[in-house]
């Protein structure tokens, strides 16, 4: 074992959670408490900090599109992506602002709700060839559709589809159960885990909620970083 030290100044975030070049690249972004909580009162936007906050801000910026599921827009009361401070140069070349796409198997989305109407790139819906047809005639009115599976969402397929759309940083910000979901396609490159210095007991849920995954991914450490109490691990996948 050895002694974790912080490095001494300011580490450049654009810099160390650059993406790899080429590579379609799944990343999820997550917080925790010390004894595994994924939420506080429901949301995990109670468990962060400022410094949490600001890369939350940051890895949206440098992605192609963020991934999220349909109840974490609903419990966390999603917004479209908006430019952020801290995002100079990160985004030369791209669209203004990534893209949100839900997941989404019963398209029980309000479609009225700001992150359809004042999106500056049109929301995307990742939804199932099960969905019924009225809801997803009217996913097709306000969003760009993009249907993979059956009962369930295709991740694999998904991803496919969403990196021929010129996708390929990918973000997944959750909940637990997509991410799961993620984790059991083997489709998870990366794993930010913000770790809070809390303990909350009761019952809430881990970052992953799911079954057990068969073939559980090993993780490598790519680094450990440090504002005030709170701990920013960034893990990528043993190839």
């Amino acid at each position: 074992m050895r002694t974790l030290s912080p490095e001494p100044g300011e580490v450049d975030l654009t810099e160390r959670y650059a993406y790899p070049p080429g590579a379609t690249w799944m990343r999820a972004n997550m917080v925790a408490s010390l004894d595994g909580a994924a939420q506080r009162d429901e949301r995990s936007g109670g468990l962060g900090n400022p410094a949490d906050q600001h890369l939350f801000l940051l890895l949206r910026g440098l992605a192609d599109v963020v991934i999220v599921g349909a109840g974490t827009v609903r419990a966390e009361g999603y917004g479209p992506v908006r430019p952020s401070e801290g995002w100079d140069g990160v985004r030369e070349g791209r669209p203004p602002v990534p893209p949100i796409a839900i997941v989404s198997r019963t398209l029980d989305l309000d479609f009225d709700a700001p992150i359809f109407t004042e999106a500056q790139v049109p929301t995307i819906v990742l939804a199932t060839a099960t969905a019924d047809p009225a809801r997803l005639k009217a996913a097709r009115e306000h969003a760009d559709v993009i249907v993979a599976g059956y009962d369930s969402l295709d991740f694999p397929a998904a991803v496919r589809e969403l990196a021929s759309r010129g996708h390929r940083r990918l973000l997944c910000e959750g909940g637990p159960a997509v991410l799961a979901q993620v984790v059991g396609a083997g489709l998870l490159d990366e794993l930010c885990l913000t770790l809070s210095p809390m303990l909350l007991a009761g019952h809430a849920t881990r970052i992953l909620n799911g079954p057990p995954v068969q073939v559980p991914p090993e993780m490598t450490l790519a680094h450990a970083l440090q504002d005030e109490e709170f701990l920013f691990l960034r893990y990528t996948r043993k190839r």
